[in-house]
């Protein structure tokens, strides 16, 4: 098992103090510090504290290695999605880790407010195979492009081994991808209060 409390408090942009003061019983920053390194056995009780404290599930703490994992992998701003160099862990919503397998799930992170869409919106998107695709029509879907881009709009047309998406931004045409190995559907938007 993996302990993924450094993750999920840089996600939540904090310092060791800040978690270290938010939980209950505050504790020191020192001993957040070990728990995340594993130098400082993580009991149930310290589970409980911390995901309190993080405002997360306690189990969202730990998972295994080989349980998958969502990545954000592009962000979505005035133009196309642009593609992170690197990939970076998706922290599932208590709410959506309770319902159990979603198969694989992608997130799109909003940097610019586009459509309904607002900055710091992050939309999980749920990976499906392109003959699913009929599944996804007249729904919010990211489709992989050549070159290692993305096109992110409302899917509109499917013929054959081609997609039509219509872009969010205002003034875009209908793009119309050609045997896109993936369609990911939009299935839950997370936006902070």
């Amino acid at each position: 098992m993996i302990n993924r409390i450094r993750e999920i408090r840089k996600a939540k942009s904090l310092t060791l103090a800040d978690l270290a003061e938010a939980c209950d019983p505050p504790t020191t920053a020192q001993t957040i510090g070990r728990l995340e390194t594993g130098m400082r056995n993580l009991s149930i009780n310290w589970m409980d504290r911390i995901g309190t404290a993080l405002g997360v599930d306690p189990e969202v703490l730990v998972r295994s290695d080989d349980q998958p994992r969502a990545q954000i992998i592009a962000e979505l701003g005035l133009s196309d999605p642009e593609a992170l160099a690197t990939p970076r862990e998706a922290i599932l919503p208590t709410e959506m880790a309770a319902q159990g397998d979603h198969g694989t799930m992608l997130v799109l992170e909003i940097t610019a407010s586009v459509g309904e869409y607002r900055p710091g919106d992050m939309l999980w998107l749920q990976q499906m195979q392109p003959d699913d695709a009929a599944m996804a029509m007249n729904r919010d879907c990211l489709i992989p492009r050549p070159g290692g881009r993305f096109t992110f709009g409302r899917l509109i047309d499917r013929k054959g081994t081609l997609v039509g998406v219509l872009p969010l931004q205002a003034g875009n045409k209908q793009q119309v991808i050609d045997n896109p190995p993936w369609v990911a559907v939009a299935t839950m938007l997370v936006r902070p209060l």
